[in-house]
This record gives structure tokens, C-alpha cells and sequence, in this order.
């Protein structure tokens, strides 16, 4: 098998300039095509719980009328957004799975934005589980750490110094202006509908001198050697059903594609932005074994919630009583677990600084 290219993207001519990154080269180990191991835990105990009443908002009843589909939770109808994720322990699970390869990915650090060690405030945007916001808060005693969200899926027991609050960033921000030492966002795709917006408020709620970093990802898998078949269903179902629910929904999977983060950190008006990128594989093929420990546990995070990934999208595009479902999500797994088939998905951090 032919080597690889080397996995960070090259750098654009244009600004946000990109910053090194020394991600090794995404090359295949030589191994036989056998499956992967099928036993996986799909009970998905979550390390942090599932504690409703941590939000530091007022838990009105209306607020924990989850939506039930299929036996899945989804956040509550009071909220007008159609995020297509469910919010139960199962995905909780997954979320807190993805924050461990995230952070593994970056050398076991929380953020890339050069922050000051004094920082005051931290918002974390869409904190799901709030491990990242957990995590920054043991970090950095002396900064006052939010996380927000649509659902009061955190846990009671935090640091002194981090709270949580029910919020929907894509409504207007009700922070003051010039707030925030460093704004944190991380996997919106599918969230969003106007990322101009977004980091518009961002900038006005960061303080001067202050930063926002946004990590995005493409759910579009892809290969550099031809391992994804045309004819599977990674490449006939999995890449075509996010971007027809994108389009249904008029919100997008493509951020990265769009370039949706450096049109809007520059639209905003935000200084010194950098872009990094990285590829994400999908199982432990990669030679490299950082880079294999983190394709493991990207396989992990997709079998242990397949289903919460998929049920939304396919009711939407499909439609709900639409045959095929269970049989579809079966060759998805085996697709996913497959030593043959070398995939990946592209990672996106943008920052930039409030001048």
C-alpha cells in the first residue's frame, strides 16, 4: 500500500494562517483485513453521570420534557433548535469518549488559543457532559469556568469555580459585552445555522485582548487510498445522509468545507487567527500509535451511540417507518470496524484574539 500524505491540511494563502501541528503521517500498519472485535459496551455508563438539577438556572418542568424517540431522549421541545443528537447516558458516554481523543490529539492539552494563565471567565459553548469545562476548571482555580448547553446533562459534583446553564446559542447572547477571557466552542456542526452570527457574539461578549477557538469536524469520511468502496454504504448512505439533512434542516455538516469558521472569525472581526487541522481515523489501522490509540477510540465513540448519530437523520431524509434501518446500521458497523478500509474524518481548530 502506498504511504499517505502527511495529515495536516497545507497552509492557505490567505489569513487565518496555519499553525504547526506535528501530527504524524496517517499511514496504514501492515495488517490483515480481519474484523474488528464486536464486543463493545453498548450499556455506556457515563464517568460523569447524568445529573439534571446542576444547571444553575432555575430545572422548570419544561426544561426536563425530554422528547422520546425510539426509547432515545432528546432535549426538551422548549427549545425551537432541531439538533439531531439525543442527550441520554448512551451519548453522554460517546461525548465524553470524544473529548478523551480530542485531547489526546492536541498532546493532552485542553485548547491551542495561547490564553494567560490569569484568565478570569471561560465560556464553554455547548459543554454536553462539561467535561471540558470540568477540566479547565481544576486547571485554572482562579478563572470563574460556565458551560452551556440545551440540556442539564452535567454533573452535580464539579470544581468550586464551574457552573452550568440551559442555554441556545443560537439565540441572542444576554452576557455582557467584553465579559470573557477565552470563548470555547467545539462539535456545533449540525447546530448551527448562521456561524457569522455566532461568532459575531462571541466577539462581543470576549474581552479585548481576549480569545474564541471553535473545533469543528466533517462527518464526511474519506480515504487517501481507496479503501472507502463506492458501492458500500459509508459512501452510498453515511457521507449523502448528513448533507441531506443539512439541507433539510438549512444547517450544515460541511463546516469545514464551507470554511463556515474562518468566514465568520474574519467577518467578526477577530485578529491574529490560526487555523490547525487534522485527520481523524476511524479504527486503530493507523502505523502511528498515537495516532491508532485515537482511531480506536473514534471507532468506540460511533459503535457505542451508532444509533443516536443515525436515527434522527434517517426519520428526517428517509422517513420514519422507512425499511432498512436496523439492516443499514449493521453494515455501518461492520464497515467501520473493517481493517481494510482506512477512513478518516477532518478536524478544524480556528482562534483568533479581540483586538
Amino acid at each position: 500500500m502506498a504511504d499517505q500524505p502527511t495529515a495536516p491540511a497545507t497552509q492557505s494563502a490567505s489569513p487565518p494562517e496555519t499553525a504547526e501541528i506535528n501530527q504524524p503521517e496517517l499511514i496504514a500498519a501492515p495488517q490483515g483485513e480481519e474484523e474488528l472485535e464486536d464486543d463493545f459496551d453498548d450499556d455506556a455508563d457515563s464517568a460523569l453521570g447524568n445529573d439534571a438539577a446542576s444547571s444553575t438556572n432555575s430545572v422548570t418542568a419544561s426544561i426536563l420534557e425530554y422528547r422520546t424517540i425510539k426509547g432515545r431522549t432528546y432535549h426538551s421541545e422548549r427549545h425551537e433548535s432541531q439538533y439531531f443528537a439525543p442527550n441520554d447516558e448512551q451519548q453522554m458516554h460517546s461525548q465524553d469518549i470524544t473529548h478523551h481523543y480530542l485531547t489526546i490529539m492536541l498532546d493532552d492539552k485542553l485548547f491551542l488559543a495561547p490564553v494567560k494563565d490569569d484568565m478570569e471567565r471561560v465560556l464553554d459553548v455547548g459543554t454536553g457532559t462539561g467535561i471540558w469545562a470540568i477540566d479547565v476548571g481544576d486547571q485554572y482555580p482562579s478563572a470563574e469556568v460556565v458551560g452551556t448547553d440545551l440540556s442539564p446533562t452535567q454533573p452535580l459534583w464539579v470544581p468550586p469555580n464551574v457552573k452550568f446553564e440551559i442555554d441556545d446559542c443560537t439565540k441572542d447572547w444576554t452576557w455582557p459585552a467584553d465579559h470573557f477571557d477565552f470563548i470555547h466552542m467545539r462539535y456545533l456542526f449540525g447546530a448551527i445555522g448562521d456561524w457569522n452570527r455566532l461568532l459575531q457574539q462571541a466577539f462581543r461578549c470576549c474581552k479585548p485582548g481576549g480569545w474564541v477557538q471553535s473545533c469543528e469536524c466533517d462527518v464526511e469520511m474519506c480515504s487517501d487510498d481507496g479503501s472507502i468502496k463506492e458501492d458500500g454504504v459509508i459512501a452510498t448512505f453515511w457521507n449523502p445522509l448528513y448533507k441531506e439533512l443539512g439541507k433539510k434542516l438549512g444547517l450544515s455538516f460541511q463546516v469545514l468545507e464551507n470554511r463556515f469558521q474562518n468566514k465568520g472569525f474574519e467577518a467578526a472581526g477577530f485578529v491574529d487567527i490560526k487555523e490547525v487541522n487534522f485527520k481523524l481515523p476511524i479504527g486503530a489501522w493507523p502505523m502511528d500509535p498515537k495516532l491508532a490509540e485515537i482511531g480506536g477510540l473514534t471507532l468506540l465513540t460511533l459503535i457505542n451511540d451508532l444509533e443516536g448519530y443515525v436515527l434522527v437523520p434517517w426519520n428526517i431524509v428517509h422517513g420514519e417507518d422507512t425499511p432498512g434501518y436496523q439492516q443499514t446500521l449493521a453494515h455501518l458497523r461492520r464497515e467501520f470496524r473493517s481493517r481494510s478500509m482506512h477512513a478518516y474524518m477532518k478536524v478544524r481548530y480556528v482562534y483568533g484574539r479581540k483586538p
